[in-house]
Protein backbone atom coordinates (compact mmCIF):
# COMPACT_ATOMS: atom_id res chain seq x y z
CA UNK A 1 0.00 0.00 0.00
CA UNK A 2 1.26 3.45 -0.82
CA UNK A 3 1.49 6.12 1.88
CA UNK A 4 -1.58 8.23 2.56
CA UNK A 5 -1.32 11.92 3.39
CA UNK A 6 -2.70 12.42 6.89
CA UNK A 7 -5.86 14.54 6.91
CA UNK A 8 -5.93 17.28 9.55
CA UNK A 9 -9.40 18.60 8.66
CA UNK A 10 -10.86 17.18 11.89
CA UNK A 11 -8.34 18.93 14.13
CA UNK A 12 -10.16 21.65 16.03
CA UNK A 13 -7.66 23.97 17.68
CA UNK A 14 -8.43 25.45 21.08
CA UNK A 15 -6.79 27.62 23.72
CA UNK A 16 -6.30 24.79 26.24
CA UNK A 17 -2.72 24.03 25.22
CA UNK A 18 -0.09 25.25 22.74
CA UNK A 19 -1.04 24.63 19.12
CA UNK A 20 2.09 22.61 18.36
CA UNK A 21 1.19 20.23 21.23
CA UNK A 22 -2.37 19.89 19.88
CA UNK A 23 -0.93 18.85 16.50
CA UNK A 24 1.31 16.22 18.12
CA UNK A 25 -1.58 14.94 20.26
CA UNK A 26 -3.81 14.72 17.16
CA UNK A 27 -1.24 12.51 15.42
CA UNK A 28 -0.80 10.32 18.50
CA UNK A 29 -4.56 9.85 18.83
CA UNK A 30 -4.71 8.86 15.16
CA UNK A 31 -1.91 6.35 15.79
CA UNK A 32 -3.71 4.81 18.77
CA UNK A 33 -7.05 4.70 16.90
CA UNK A 34 -5.36 3.12 13.87
CA UNK A 35 -6.44 6.01 11.66
CA UNK A 36 -2.85 6.40 10.41
CA UNK A 37 -0.30 3.78 9.50
CA UNK A 38 3.43 3.49 9.71
CA UNK A 39 4.74 5.16 6.55
CA UNK A 40 1.85 7.59 6.07
CA UNK A 41 2.89 11.09 5.03
CA UNK A 42 2.19 14.32 6.87
CA UNK A 43 1.39 17.39 4.78
CA UNK A 44 4.28 19.71 4.11
CA UNK A 45 4.86 22.30 6.78
CA UNK A 46 3.69 25.05 4.44
CA UNK A 47 0.49 23.21 3.47
CA UNK A 48 -0.44 22.34 7.05
CA UNK A 49 0.26 25.92 8.10
CA UNK A 50 -2.25 27.11 5.50
CA UNK A 51 -4.84 24.44 6.36
CA UNK A 52 -4.75 25.23 10.08
CA UNK A 53 -4.18 28.95 9.54
CA UNK A 54 -1.23 29.05 11.91
CA UNK A 55 2.34 30.30 11.73
CA UNK A 56 4.66 27.92 9.83
CA UNK A 57 7.05 28.04 12.81
CA UNK A 58 4.32 26.39 14.90
CA UNK A 59 4.11 23.51 12.43
CA UNK A 60 7.89 23.27 12.37
CA UNK A 61 7.92 23.02 16.17
CA UNK A 62 5.33 20.21 16.11
CA UNK A 63 7.20 18.28 13.42
CA UNK A 64 10.51 18.71 15.24
CA UNK A 65 8.98 17.36 18.46
CA UNK A 66 7.59 14.33 16.62
CA UNK A 67 11.02 13.77 15.07
CA UNK A 68 12.62 13.93 18.52
CA UNK A 69 10.06 11.42 19.83
CA UNK A 70 10.92 9.11 16.94
CA UNK A 71 7.52 9.01 15.24
CA UNK A 72 8.36 11.22 12.28
CA UNK A 73 11.15 11.06 9.74
CA UNK A 74 11.70 14.02 7.42
CA UNK A 75 13.54 13.86 4.14
CA UNK A 76 15.03 16.49 1.85
CA UNK A 77 12.30 17.87 -0.35
CA UNK A 78 10.03 18.29 2.68
CA UNK A 79 8.57 14.75 2.80
CA UNK A 80 7.73 13.76 6.35
CA UNK A 81 6.68 10.16 7.03
CA UNK A 82 5.28 8.63 10.19
CA UNK A 83 7.44 5.90 11.64
CA UNK A 84 6.15 3.81 14.51
CA UNK A 85 5.59 0.30 15.78
CA UNK A 86 3.25 -1.36 18.28
CA UNK A 87 5.42 -0.46 21.26
CA UNK A 88 5.00 3.25 20.46
CA UNK A 89 1.27 2.81 19.94
CA UNK A 90 1.03 1.15 23.38
CA UNK A 91 3.15 3.89 24.94
CA UNK A 92 0.94 6.66 23.52
CA UNK A 93 -2.28 4.84 24.41
CA UNK A 94 -1.17 4.76 28.05
CA UNK A 95 0.05 8.38 27.88
CA UNK A 96 -3.22 9.67 26.39
CA UNK A 97 -5.38 7.64 28.78
CA UNK A 98 -3.40 8.90 31.77
CA UNK A 99 -4.14 12.51 30.78
CA UNK A 100 -7.85 11.81 30.39
CA UNK A 101 -7.97 9.83 33.64
CA UNK A 102 -6.37 12.74 35.50
CA UNK A 103 -9.03 15.11 34.16
CA UNK A 104 -11.81 12.71 35.18
CA UNK A 105 -10.36 12.16 38.65
CA UNK A 106 -10.03 15.90 39.19
CA UNK A 107 -13.69 16.43 38.26
CA UNK A 108 -15.09 13.62 40.41
CA UNK A 109 -13.04 14.83 43.38
CA UNK A 110 -14.55 18.30 42.92
CA UNK A 111 -17.99 16.68 43.06
CA UNK A 112 -17.11 14.89 46.28
CA UNK A 113 -17.43 11.36 44.87
CA UNK A 114 -15.54 8.44 46.37
CA UNK A 115 -13.35 6.16 44.28
CA UNK A 116 -16.05 3.51 44.45
CA UNK A 117 -18.72 5.95 43.23
CA UNK A 118 -16.47 7.09 40.37
CA UNK A 119 -15.81 3.50 39.30
CA UNK A 120 -19.52 2.68 39.49
CA UNK A 121 -20.27 5.71 37.31
CA UNK A 122 -17.80 4.47 34.72
CA UNK A 123 -19.37 0.99 34.76
CA UNK A 124 -22.87 2.42 34.36
CA UNK A 125 -21.83 4.51 31.37
CA UNK A 126 -19.65 1.92 29.68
Amino acid sequence: MSPVIVDFSELKLNEDSPIYMQIVRFVKIRMVNRQVRDGDELPSRRVLSAVLEVNPNTIQKAYRLMEEEGILVSFAGSKSLLQFDESLVDKYRKELLAVEAEKYIEEVKKMGLTVEEAVELIKENW
